[in-house]
């Protein structure tokens, strides 16, 4: 019989639904179930697409005698962290500080006042590799429990209280001043100490792409000219690029690697790292001069818009890392493997591919054993995973055929892969669409309108700025209720649920300034500045500066915390500081400016210092230090001088310049109410006129390319 969680919408809890497990979803319930009956709650949080979560339920909640035990001393709740991420930090601020690591599926055990006294993240079945055996584990608290509990529950109540003296906002009024600049070369220099020279990256494996790590150092180089910064940047996008971790045949990322060589990956696939990684191979063709990465990142954008898209513009949310093996398709959950979608044999690809198996073979390091050796489960073993090994010219060399035909072989052989591979057993899909993700994809989509107007073909831009506005007015028709100026978090089945956190805001947010720049419809802009407006009277902290990660409107989330870490994902903080330094620089609105002080000062003197843990607000404070810029084109879309001058900035790299276009007619008029410096600005010999200013202070305006790249380039884009 299905427990609880049958009546939900989530996909993490919907595959938990027919566990034996007696499991409530997050709520009043199940709070009242465990004082009543006075028992500990035992906390699971994952998400769907969480590989050791789908192990985890295999060996212990499908278990008929662990769930027992689960059910006579618990009350068993599950928590999907990509709906709740305010329930999930809270409980991960708790596991991190007791146990100095922390991760999903996540295991906390709390007192019926939601109070954490003992916590974990996976637990196998039985002792081994060092972890204790969860059957033991939950007999132990058990006895507890009856034993000791004034010990568990004072524990638990000191515990929340030093976790509330440390995560809380702060008492004092009054901020440090913001970071000098010179204090970002000290950050420069620890991600240098830590830089794998050889592979690519910062430290050894795992290996997890942060992609606000690149822009940091991408903001860096663009601001001193160091080439250092670049290099490390463009080495490490290109490791990852080449390696197992990129899908050679269907496109977009996998979550992480394995090894220290970005070979071996873990499989699943997430929106939000596709949306950063496609934002940072944009930014690093421009700053680097190599059109590889406008590749790369064409193929993740073909990859979400084939494999992700949701209804009319929005995109859901992961792709599993669990499938089952060809030939299976009648098999249960419990016979997915990971990586199984993905992965290659010799025999497989020869028996597929004919003449052109050893060319193949060559250009993506396919051996007769596998090249998963690495894989330290050994699961992989006679299993490929297809890397660049080798280039077109070191093939042909290899196989004495030309290069010409090496690579028309390969685009073949891609081709046949992907039509071969589209009908195995897919991956799971998370079909819900998240607000903040969303977001994030929104600004890749626009950003990519913007950087592939620099192509001959105009093609690939006006299909990303198509995206880009329907995944905007999906937004804005879906998940934001205008009446009561409420963004919400979740949609799925048709129906939209959560009020939106600041990450919801801010990334949303982010992407609309983003479109705003691509499409210059001053809806975009207005709706931003809307959003930030809203986000600063729902989560800033005006004592203590920042934002919280939520309202503090729910009393069963124990802490109001304020997220500051740039993970994975980009803590809100950094992002609603990077949108307020660009609303200020379109703006020039003081209010902004003062905001944006207050959140980097923050931090105090030192924040360059910790550029490890927050690269997104160090990239920010390397903005704030930059002069900034607006660049302007006024000129009818799509005009032939229009698209001239509009290519010349998109092959210049201008990471402190606000890009505008401004439309003449009544669109100017509209932009005019928000940006009163465009109001004055007019096409020249009605010819499409290009405005290059520093702090709103205008060169002379120009109508020739050439004279606009003369004028980039003494900002410090180099011109591509």
């Amino acid at each position: 019989m299905p427990n609880r969680l049958a009546q939900e919408s989530s996909p993490y809890l919907l595959q938990h639904a027919a566990n034996p497990v007696e499991w409530f979803p997050w709520g009043e319930e199940a709070f009242a179930r465990a004082r009543a009956e006075d028992r500990p709650i035992f906390l699971s949080i994952g998400y769907s697409t969480c590989h050791w979560c789908h192990v985890m339920e295999r060996e212990s909640f499908e278990n008929d005698d662990v769930a027992a035990l689960l059910n006579r001393h618990f009350v068993a709740i599950k928590v999907d962290r990509e709906e709740r991420p305010d329930v999930d930090r809270v409980y991960m601020a708790f596991v991190q500080a007791t146990t100095g690591a922390g991760g999903w599926p996540m295991s906390v055990w709390l007192t019926p006042e939601l109070k954490p006294f003992f916590g974990g993240t996976y637990f196998p079945p039985a002792s081994r590799w060092g972890r204790p055996g969860f059957a033991d584990v939950l007999r132990n608290v058990a006895n507890l429990w009856a034993e000791r509990r004034p010990e568990l529950v004072q524990s638990a109540e000191s515990l929340m209280q030093r976790l509330a003296e440390q995560q809380g906002g702060s008492d004092e009024p009054g901020h440090a001043s913001v970071a000098p600049a010179d204090t970002l070369a000290t950050g420069v220099e620890q991600f240098a100490k830590t830089f794998d020279a050889e592979h690519g990256g910062f430290g050894g494996p795992l290996k997890f792409p942060r992609p606000s790590e690149l822009l940091f150092l991408l903001r860096e180089h663009a601001r001193t000219a160091d080439r250092k910064p670049l290099e490390m940047a463009a080495a490490t996008l290109r490791a990852m690029a080449r390696g197992g971790l990129r899908d050679h045949v269907g496109g977009g990322f996998h979550r992480y690697s394995v090894d220290g060589q970005w070979r071996i990956p873990h499989f699943e696939k997430m929106l939000y790292d596709q949306a950063q990684l496609a934002l940072a191979c944009l930014e690093t063709a421009q700053a680097a001069g190599e059109p590889e990465f406008l590749a790369v990142a064409d193929q993740i954008f073909s990859y979400v818009q084939r494999d992700l898209a949701g209804p009319d513009g929005a995109f859901y949310s992961a792709e599993d890392a669990d499938s089952l093996e060809p030939g299976q398709e009648g098999g249960g959950h419990g016979d997915k493997q990971e990586g199984a979608f993905y992965l290659w044999t010799r025999g497989e690809l020869d028996a597929l591919l004919g003449d052109d198996a050893a060319v193949t073979a060559l250009r993506y390091g396919v051996e007769a054993a596998g090249n998963a050796l690495q894989d330290p489960t050994g699961e992989f073993l006679g299993r490929n995973q297809l890397y660049l090994a080798r280039s077109p010219e070191e093939v042909s060399q290899r196989t004495g055929r030309p290069v010409g035909e090496v690579e028309t072989v390969l685009q073949r052989t891609l081709r046949r892969l992907l039509d071969v591979r589209s009908a195995r057993p897919r991956p799971h899909l998370d079909d819900k669409v998240l607000t903040a993700w969303n977001g994030l994809y929104l600004a890749a989509l626009a950003r990519a309108a913007y950087v592939f107007e620099g192509r001959a073909d105009g093609a690939a831009a006006a299909q990303a700025l198509d995206a880009a506005r329907r995944t905007a007015g999906f937004m804005r028709a879906t998940m934001w209720d205008s009446e009561r100026r409420v963004l919400h978090r979740c949609f799925r089945g048709g129906r939209v649920s959560i009020p939106g956190y600041a990450e919801d805001y801010a990334f949303l947010t982010w992407g609309l300034i983003e479109l705003f720049q691509a499409d210059g419809d001053p809806q975009w802009l207005r709706w931003a500045l809307d959003l930030q407006a809203r986000q600063d009277e729902l989560f800033w902290d005006a004592r203590g500066a920042g934002w919280f990660s939520t309202t503090g409107a729910d009393p069963s989330v124990l802490l109001r915390l304020k997220e500051d870490y740039d993970g994975a994902e980009p803590s809100a903080g950094s992002v609603a500081a990077q949108n307020l330094l660009t609303l200020n620089r379109l703006t020039g609105d003081d209010g902004l400016r003062r905001r944006l002080d207050d959140a980097l000062g923050r931090f105090g003197p030192r924040l360059g210092q910790v550029a490890r843990v927050l690269p997104l607000l160090a990239s920010v404070l390397s903005s704030y230090h930059a002069a900034s810029s607006q660049v302007v084109v006024v000129g009818e879309r799509g005009r032939a001088d229009t698209v001239a001058l509009r290519r010349v900035m998109a092959r210049h790299y201008l990471p402190f310049a606000v890009r505008l276009h401004v439309e003449p007619g009544a669109s100017q008029e509209k932009l005019a109410e928000l940006l009163p410096f465009t109001a004055s600005m007019r096409m020249r010999d009605d010819r499409a006129t290009a405005y290059v200013c520093a702090d709103f202070a205008c060169r002379q305006p120009v109508t020739e390319p050439q004279a606009l790249a003369a004028q980039l380039d003494a900002l410090g884009g180099a011109g591509r």
